[in-house]
């Protein structure tokens, strides 16, 4: 039995495979998440506001790969780079393929690629493109967790890739 799409909107597809339905991204080849850790050893993280759960998420940096024309075969590493770069103003010399795996696999087809960043250096501000508003946290390791308690108190989302990075960070 083949895909039926049910529904089909710029950016995602709304699919029904052998009776189960899930959503699909659009035109692209990838996702990158990106664990990044300065040398004064703070963890970058950053927090964009996120309609389909209406609040605030904090998130390790990320974004996809091969989404426009000029950059559809694009290098999940190169990706990773300039989503680094683009959202918190960070270069990276060196990017680590870390470990690859689905966020929620009943509900998605997203499989997302984890990259260390090695080599940091600022260059800018960060905050994204200009379709987005980000802000960009930079924490000591030490305290990340209790930072994390602590935005979650004032009504915001932890994303639990931020938890994955905490393991590959330390």
């Amino acid at each position: 039995m083949g895909n039926e799409i049910l529904g089909d909107g710029k950016y995602l597809r709304l699919i029904r495979k052998d009776g189960w339905e899930f959503v699909q991204r659009k035109n692209l080849s990838g996702i990158v998440g990106i664990i990044a850790v300065t040398n004064e050893r703070k963890l970058i993280l950053v927090e964009q506001y996120r309609p389909p759960v209406g609040k605030n998420v904090i998130e390790i940096p990320a974004g996809l790969a091969g989404d426009s024309p000029a950059s559809r075969n694009e290098d999940l590493a190169l990706a990773a780079s300039r989503e680094l770069e683009e959202e918190t103003g960070y270069r990276a010399a060196r990017m680590i393929e870390l470990a690859t795996g689905t966020a929620s696999a009943g509900l998605c087809d997203e499989v997302i690629t984890l990259f260390r960043a090695e080599g940091l250096q600022k260059i800018h501000d960060g905050g994204g493109d200009a379709s987005e508003s980000i802000q960009v946290h930079e924490i000591p390791l030490d305290q990340v967790e209790n930072w994390l308690r602590e935005q979650t108190r004032n009504d915001k989302l932890v994303d639990l890739k931020v938890y994955s990075a905490l393991h590959f960070a330390r």
